[in-house]
């Protein structure tokens, strides 16, 4: 029987059970280690129902080499690469206010959505400090000028934002890796006196900015919200017309070892994870050699994070230079930081290449060496906002607030065929396709289960084996379809 987790009218439905394996211990050469029994297949696809649905159980078969004619996965358990920490979105503003809107049933329905055992399980959250583009309005935590920050108070989010994100935390159980990201630093701290529209922030305000993340990342955590980490500046790199503040690589680099870095510590917030660059893959490998490549820089840094608006322009993803950096600074951790599909339009709820989107980038990104991967905004209105500055994009479910309706994009079925079966601790698994026709990723978990997540961009069905070490069995997934195979 088909089982389906699927948003029907203001209940979200889920039938699924434990999902099968057997192991036995007894080694059969020496590339697999455990001999398996039986898979789940879990499937959303193009022009069908199928939502996270359970479509067949498989039994594997001792494998024989494949012809080439054939299209095949091969999943070497041998080889195992990052640790995993999360997948999840971020607790914005406009989120925040939307979920406001709607009614109770469909906030508790929102809520268990993402964070439950019955939804998609996320289990990371981005947040803002202070404005962004996805607020009502511009606004910081102090009063103009005040550069020693008496006045810097966090009370404005325990209306909307900070509300939303301690229902997600107790949703998910208590516990929600959190970081925090700036858009911009307040005016009076910078050259363009705006927080709008670039400019970079002066030197004199190094030491006062420094101490601004400190004294937020308390404030919430004195609110009972444990911050995990933080960015240090969202997009480095762009000038826009909404809150946006320019750092090169060595500004970044020094602003962190001389300032950010030596605050937090003395903060006593020194174990707090520091993500640097936050912007595209396009200038990745130049702001990680510049900052990574510094040892009193490096020492701060957990990781490195990205977006995927490189793509703007119309050039393919640069999947290789996350590669790139993780092959030079192997120690040092990749996470996405923020993707969505811009140039909102209500017309293309269910345009199904914004999911293909999500699904090409996930698993090249986890391909690529990336440990974590952070949608942007888990919830907009029926117009892509709010948005102080008509930025308006997709979400994976919007909020209509007219008439209390959610509504389900593609893109949050194929982020849940990740987050949904691959939990914080699991391992990335060698995983290689025969042809460019699929792309697959997989990940074993710390109770030795296994997820492959196979994605088919192609307008027709595809026949494929999938090799786990020695063991086969033989697969179809359907056209223009995400499939997680579970054993």
């Amino acid at each position: 029987m088909k089982k389906t987790i699927i948003a029907v009218g203001s209940v979200l439905l889920l039938g699924m059970g434990v999902f099968a394996f057997r192991l036995i211990e007894k080694p059969t050469n020496n590339q697999s280690t455990k001999v398996l029994k039986e898979a789940k297949v879990y499937a959303t696809a193009k022009d069908t129902e199928l939502r996270l649905t359970e479509t067949s159980k498989v039994t594997f078969a001792p494998g024989a080499q494949p012809l080439e004619t054939e299209i095949s996965i091969f999943v070497n358990p041998q080889k195992e690469f990052q640790e995993f920490v999360g997948i999840g979105g971020a607790i914005t503003d406009a989120a925040a206010e939307t979920f406001a809107k709607m009614p109770k049933d469909k906030q508790d329905e929102l809520i268990k959505a993402y964070y439950s055992k019955d939804g998609i399980e996320y289990s990371l959250l981005r947040t803002h400090i202070h404005s962004c583009d996805f607020s009502s309005g511009s606004y910081t935590y102090v009063k103009d000028e005040d550069a020693e920050l008496n006045t810097f108070d966090v009370s404005r989010d325990l209306m909307y934002k900070i509300p939303m994100m301690k229902r997600a935390i107790a949703e998910a159980g208590g516990e929600l890796m959190t970081y925090v990201t700036p858009w911009s630093p307040p005016a009076f701290m910078k050259s363009n006196k705006n927080m709008l529209q670039g400019g970079s922030l002066l030197p004199e305000y190094y030491d006062s900015w420094a101490l601004y993340y400190a004294k937020f990342i308390k404030a919430y955590e004195a609110l009972d919200i444990p911050i995990w980490g933080l960015t240090i500046q969202n997009e480095p790199m762009a000038t826009q017309r909404w809150e946006s503040c320019i750092y090169t690589a060595k500004q970044e680099r020094d602003f962190l070892k001389n300032h950010l870095g030596p605050t937090l510590e003395r903060e006593g917030l020194g174990d707090k994870n520091i993500i640097v660059w936050d912007h595209n893959r396009d200038l990745i490998t130049n702001r990680a050699n510049t900052i990574l490549g510094d040892p009193e820089a490096a020492k701060y840094v957990w990781g490195t994070g990205f977006h995927w608006y490189e793509t703007w322009t119309g050039s393919e993803p640069k999947f290789e230079n996350l590669g790139k950096v993780k092959e030079s600074f192997p120690d040092k951790e990749l996470m996405f930081t923020e993707g969505c599909n811009e140039a909102f339009d209500s017309n293309k709820y269910q345009y199904w290449p914004n999911a293909e989107r999500y699904g090409k980038s996930m698993i090249n990104d986890f391909n690529n060496g990336t440990a974590g991967w952070t949608d942007w905004n888990i919830l907009l209105d029926q117009t892509g906002g709010p948005n102080h500055v008509e930025n308006f994009c997709f979400a994976p479910i919007h909020g209509d607030t007219r008439t209390g309706e959610l509504i389900y994009t593609p893109s949050y079925y194929y982020i849940g065929h990740f987050s949904k079966f691959v939990k914080p601790g699991a391992r990335r698994i060698s995983t290689v396709c025969s042809r460019s026709t699929l792309m697959a990723t997989t990940w074993r978990n710390e109770d030795q289960s296994m997820a492959t997540v196979v994605m088919n961009e192609q307008d027709e069905e595809v026949a494929y084996k999938l090799f786990v070490g020695d063991q086969l069995i033989e697969m179809s997934i359907p056209a223009r379809a995400m499939q997680t195979i579970l054993y």
